[in-house]
């Protein structure tokens, strides 16, 4: 840990505590949602500090225990570990109802199998659109309100579900559980930003990762099961229950961590202390005197920006949608294969999703032991000025492990080949996808520190409309080409991106810097 601290990467919330204290309180640079903030040139200041002789209400000091970046790791973990419990819980919801989905269609009478998959896949589409404006209320009222009016909406909608008197309600009411379920899939990444400095981030991020990643392999496991011997509507009370044991903890136990909302609070408590009206948070001394209104405009309309004027978040959400649409197209054969070529049962068919579960968790431990270690060299080797690129390297590697799975997959079960080769197979799609949806989680919270709520609501949503919709078609392509050659073909798409890691890493910094985003309302200076 000391060579860690010795080679720490310098970025506008991280230096030395001797070069803090010679920093005027006036060049603490309040955007950082620009990606130039981050790398490239060393930070102007770390955390804005009080002046009442010009007005100004910040920090008590760089060490103010008050501080989210100077909690005791305990504590950070602690929040982090809050937030991840619901995270875990809302991707179980969006596929635990899959293998239950025969015994709702009995019930209902409905014979339509493209309706049957958009029942399961229409709660990927709330994450789509949850996303959009959770992010930006959080960077405006706070990450605990925001997240907790979510977990709770959530929470009732899962009763809705469970009561549903016929499909189409159903699918409604799945579409809303989807967007209350966006809320911690999305203002996980603004708590790690809010709580971790950059060497932790690596870390901090496989931890949050874990449950978008692992709940959609839990979720058909438990699913399979709870159908098969209850009933398909006690899918949801199940999750009513887990749900609603968790949201209550986190509306007890959580705190709030985005420093522009606690620096208002204190601003207002010490104007009324001090009977002063002329004191302003550190926070907003940029802010123009935007009414309520605006501000709520422009927070809306960050992740659409992010998405519509940066390339290089482009183009990784492309990638990262790419991915997360052949995971969800790889789900749609496996428990049909394992229940008629190999006569599992329902329950046991959801077991057959640990393939997969083990590879992610061979993936997490690579990605959690590697890249923040790999991050502190680079900035060493980069005379100490970090650059969000740094955490992309490993991805090559990963992309290329990622597309074996669906040429060993599918043709051994095509082939019938024993059941636990096809099993086996799923492993390295799991390793792989790991290795590029963390680093890719990670980068976007380096560049974006101040709104990583924001740029990670643009991931969110990109890629969860392309797991909603893309395995629609599954059922068709693999009628029409069979199980060896329709997930060969998902496995030739996975090798044609193998390149994409590559362009990133040569050209993802020139990108970047040629196409600037402030996300603060102001032009960028470039």
């Amino acid at each position: 840990m000391e060579d860690i601290e010795q080679q720490r990467p310098r970025s506008n919330n991280e230096l030395p505590s001797e070069q803090r204290e010679k920093l005027p309180p006036q060049e603490f640079d309040q955007d950082n949602s620009s990606a130039t903030d981050v790398g490239d040139t060393p930070a102007k200041a770390l955390y804005p500090e009080t002046d009442l002789s010009r007005g100004i209400i910040g920090w008590d000091g760089q060490n103010d225990p008050a501080n989210p970046q100077n909690f005791a790791k305990t504590r950070k973990y602690g929040l982090l570990g809050l937030v991840s419990a619901m995270t875990l819980v809302s991707p179980l919801a969006s596929s635990m109802f899959a293998p239950a989905v025969g015994y709702m269609a009995e019930d209902f009478h409905v014979t339509n199998e493209t309706l049957l998959s958009f029942s399961v896949s229409i709660y990927l589409l709330g994450y789509t659109f949850g996303p959009l404006f959770l992010a930006p209320l959080s960077e405006i009222y706070g990450r605990r309100v925001v997240l907790g009016a979510a977990n709770w909406f959530f929470v009732v909608w899962q009763i809705g579900c469970a009561l549903a008197p016929n499909i189409a309600s159903l699918i409604v009411f799945r579409f809303f559980a989807g967007i209350g379920g966006a809320g911690c899939i999305t203002l996980g990444a603004g708590v790690i930003a809010d709580l971790f400095p950059i060497e932790q981030r690596g870390k901090a991020t496989s931890i949050w990762g874990v449950g978008p990643l692992i709940g959609p392999v839990i979720g058909p496991i438990c699913g399979g099961f709870v159908g098969e011997d209850l009933s398909w509507r006690w899918v949801f009370w199940i999750l009513l229950i887990i749900s609603g044991v968790f949201a209550f903890g986190i509306e007890c136990l959580n705190r709030e961590t985005y420093a522009p909302v606690l620096m208002r609070w204190k601003t207002a408590k010490m104007a009324k202390q001090l009977n002063r009206t002329d004191l302003r948070s550190a926070y907003d001394l940029h802010s123009d005197g935007a009414s309520p209104l605006e501000t709520l405009k422009l927070g809306l309309k960050r992740p659409v920006l992010l998405f519509c004027k940066s390339p290089i978040v482009l183009l990784l959400s492309t990638y990262m949608s790419v991915v997360y649409g052949l995971l969800y197209l790889f789900f749609t054969t496996i428990s049909s294969v394992f229940e008629q070529q190999y006569g599992f049962s329902t329950g046991l068919s959801g077991l057959a999703y640990l393939g997969i579960g083990v590879g992610f968790f061979i993936g997490l431990a690579s990605v959690a032991m590697t890249n923040d270690k790999v991050v502190v060299k680079l900035t060493a080797r980069n005379k100490g000025i970090f650059e969000p690129e740094m955490r992309l390297p490993a991805m090559i590697f990963f992309s290329c492990i990622l597309p074996i799975s669906f040429f060993w997959y599918g043709w051994t079960a095509a082939k019938h080949v024993h059941w636990i080769a096809p099993i086996i197979g799923m492993a390295p799609f799991g390793i792989g996808m790991m290795g590029i949806y963390l680093p890719i989680q990670t980068y976007v919270i380096d560049c974006y520190p101040g709104y990583a709520a924001s740029a990670n609501a643009t991931l969110t949503a990109t890629r969860s409309l392309v797991g909603a919709l893309l395995p629609l078609a599954g059922p068709k392509l693999f009628e029409s080409l069979g199980l060896g050659w329709g997930n060969s073909l998902l496995g030739f798409i996975a090798l044609a991106f193998v390149p994409s890691p590559i362009i990133f890493n040569l050209y993802g910094k020139a990108i970047r810097e040629k196409f600037p985003v402030r996300l603060d309302g102001k032009k960028s200076l470039n």
